[in-house]
């Protein structure tokens, strides 16, 4: 529980000081589970902070500093490069790092994106190996 509220907590303060923020959902690998709630939270014009907390086996959190945010051929599609750590509480505990390269396309009519993403990740914890079969979709509402 403590835990939880730690979490809450440092997300509300990037949400107070973040411009703007996406809320959603990805499918895919993600730590803990195959489905996890995914944020975003711009942080300046062309980096930001990407978060996905997933439910499964146990509980997993990455959370990613993507650096590199440009757009490709106008204002709606994008793509991005970060790197962040990862957790999974559960049996067996991992913690590691993880990468991501990802292309989103931001509608302009609504506020909805959708994207895909790679993270290859190196686990430190417990055991300690890479993977790169990683990938993901994404669609989040942008608030």
């Amino acid at each position: 529980m403590k835990k939880l509220i730690v979490f809450l907590s440092i997300t509300f303060a990037f949400i107070s000081t973040s411009k703007s923020q996406e809320l959603g959902i990805r499918f895919g690998d993600v730590t803990g589970g195959n489905v996890g709630i995914d944020a975003v939270f711009q942080m300046g014009e062309f980096n930001r902070i990407h978060a996905d907390l997933s439910f499964g086996d146990g509980v997993g959190l990455d959370l990613l500093w993507d650096f590199v945010y440009r757009p490709l051929g106008g204002e709606s599609l994008h793509w991005y490069a970060g790197v962040g750590p990862y957790a999974f509480l559960g049996s067996p505990f991992a913690l590691g790092a993880v990468g991501e390269i990802g292309l989103e396309y931001k509608f302009k009519e609504i506020p909805l994106v959708i994207g895909t993403d790679w993270r290859p990740y190196f686990r430190l914890i417990d055991n300690t190996d890479l993977g790169v079969n990683s990938f993901g979709f994404n669609i989040r509402y942008v608030f």
